[in-house]
Order: C-alpha cells, then sequence, then structure tokens
C-alpha cells in the first residue's frame, strides 16, 4: 500500500470543490410560496411621483396588496410611505398577490388574442398569393427516426 496517500474520512467535497462566485442580493425580496397564490411587484409610483393610474389598474385586474405581517421573511428596513405602511414597498413597487386561477385565466385569455391575431396576419398575407406561385406559409415541424424516407 501507499503511505503517501490520504484517508479516506480527510478527503471532502468542500475541500477539493471551486470557490463559490459572489452574486449580487437581488433587488427585490421574493416572498415564500403559497398554494393557489402568485406574486407580482405593482409599481405605484415612479422618482418620488405616485402613479395611481398603473396602481388602481392592477388592484382592478385582482391583485390585492400583501400585508407585512402576513410575509415575516422580508424584512423592511424603513417605511417609505405612511399611506402603505402596513404593505410591503420597495423602491416604489408593492408586493401583491392573486389566485393562480385568475393568472392562467388571464394567460388564457391573452394566448387567445395572440392566436387571433396571428391567424389574421396569416389571413392577410395568404390573401395575396398566387396559384401560380404560392406564398410558404408552413407552421409544422416534423420529426422523423431511422433513414428517415
Amino acid at each position: 500500500m501507499a503511505e503517501n496517500r490520504l484517508n479516506r474520512e480527510l478527503q471532502t467535497r468542500e475541500k477539493t470543490g471551486r470557490k463559490r462566485a459572489w452574486t449580487p442580493p437581488e433587488t427585490l425580496p421574493s416572498p415564500l410560496p403559497q398554494d393557489g397564490w402568485n406574486f407580482y411587484w405593482v409599481r405605484i409610483s415612479t422618482r418620488g411621483e405616485a402613479d395611481a393610474m398603473n396602481f388602481s389598474s392592477k388592484l382592478r385586474e385582482g391583485w390585492e396588496p400583501c400585508k407585512a405581517i402576513d410575509h415575516p421573511e422580508i424584512h423592511l428596513v424603513t417605511v417609505e410611505n405612511d399611506r402603505y405602511k402596513d404593505n410591503i414597498v420597495i423602491g416604489g413597487l408593492m408586493l401583491c398577490k392573486a389566485p393562480s386561477e385568475m393568472i392562467e385565466d388571464r394567460a388564457e385569455y391573452y394566448q387567445n388574442q395572440t392566436d387571433a391575431q396571428i391567424r389574421s396576419v396569416d389571413h392577410s398575407y395568404m390573401r395575396e398569393s398566387d396559384p401560380r406561385m404560392p406564398m410558404f406559409n408552413e407552421r409544422k415541424t416534423k420529426v422523423t427516426f431511422g433513414r428517415g424516407s
């Protein structure tokens, strides 16, 4: 046996591992996930001026401001505005939450809007097509295995 080897118990990954790189801290802390809820930072002010239009539109969409007592994992250093002292506000952004079902419905709505616009553009584009020289409009992909033909 070779005597110049280290004992297996003395070899650990921490000693041989790569030095961990420094990363800047996150600007907006993430709340602990909760089943059935999605979180979002809503702009309530820009450069010290209140942005009531944006905030009220988000409230109408269904976002609810989160209370600071409900999220003790987010440590606040200062209260930026006495009006929102019970909420979590950082840099003009307020933490809000909405039910996951609402978020899924909203995503479905916007996906339907996108699909309708794509169909409209395709229809308008293909209207210019001539049978003698058709325009290419294939949106399908094909996966083959083996020789392919």
